[in-house]
């Protein structure tokens, strides 16, 4: 804990920091636990009153740890940072879900119902949501990767039965297509390969819709870590199963 304040060491901390205040709802929001985001706030607190130097080396290191997990401040001329929802490759995504949103409407589904497209594409979704990758140019290049995962997931035989999966027709190229007539865009097909042509579009019972939804989730966030450059050293613990994008 920190050491009794002498005046010399006062007058030699007077020069601090100059943040108004500290960030500990961030560090919050990016799954610190509460006794971390506290011990965090007291010794800011501390620091900007007495100085650095009056604190422990450990609580220092501990400074040291919490501020390099908090995004950048953007300071001066330097361009402002697009957020995620921003980026192409989760607009890609946002545009393909919300074509099979509209699909399944005209399906006349069953309260509950959904298809195991939506289903891995919301998952994808919700784990770039709680990292936050940078989403450039690497991370969209190994993102194509996940491709194979979804056409595996989707197709994989699984401890649903087939009566409670229904069959539909979705053309998967159709959005894109309609899309593409009205302007341009460098989006690619969600499905390619042997795969472009297939408009199978499996539609799972409200019974086991949750029992697939966990089956992607286990899976696909430790993907979405592993895959994208931008999140090599990531350090944030996966999201619990409550945990929603707000």
């Amino acid at each position: 804990m920190p050491r009794p304040l002498t005046l010399p060491l006062l007058q030699l901390n007077l020069r601090v920091a100059k943040e108004s205040t500290h960030r500990a709802d961030e560090l919050k929001a990016a799954g610190w636990s509460n006794d971390d985001v506290n011990r965090y706030a007291e010794l800011w607190d501390y620091r900007q009153r007495w100085g650095a130097i009056n604190l422990e080396r450990e609580d220092r290191q501990f400074l040291r740890k919490a501020e390099s997990a908090l995004p950048k401040i953007q300071t001066g001329k330097a361009s402002v940072k697009k957020p995620i929802s921003e980026k192409s490759y989760y607009r890609w995504l946002r545009f393909y879900l919300e074509a099979m949103d509209h699909a399944e409407k005209n399906f006349n589904l069953k309260k509950g119902d959904r298809g195991k497209w939506p289903i891995v594409l919301e998952e994808e979704i919700r784990a770039l949501d709680y990292y936050q990758p940078v989403l450039g140019l690497p991370d969209t290049l190994k993102a194509k990767n996940i491709s194979s995962f979804r056409e595996e997931v989707i197709g994989r035989d699984s401890i649903i039965s087939d009566d409670q999966v229904s069959k539909y027709d979705f053309d998967f190229q159709a959005p894109l297509v309609a899309l593409k007539a009205k302007e341009s865009t460098k989006w690619r097909y969600l499905r390619d390969g042997e795969n472009l042509e297939n408009k199978t579009y499996q539609v799972l019972d409200s019974y086991a819709v949750e029992t697939f939804r966990k089956q992607v989730r286990v899976e696909i966030v430790p993907l979405i870590r592993e895959t994208l450059p931008s999140l090599a050293d990531t350090d944030k613990p996966e999201p619990s199963d409550e945990w929603i994008h707000t």
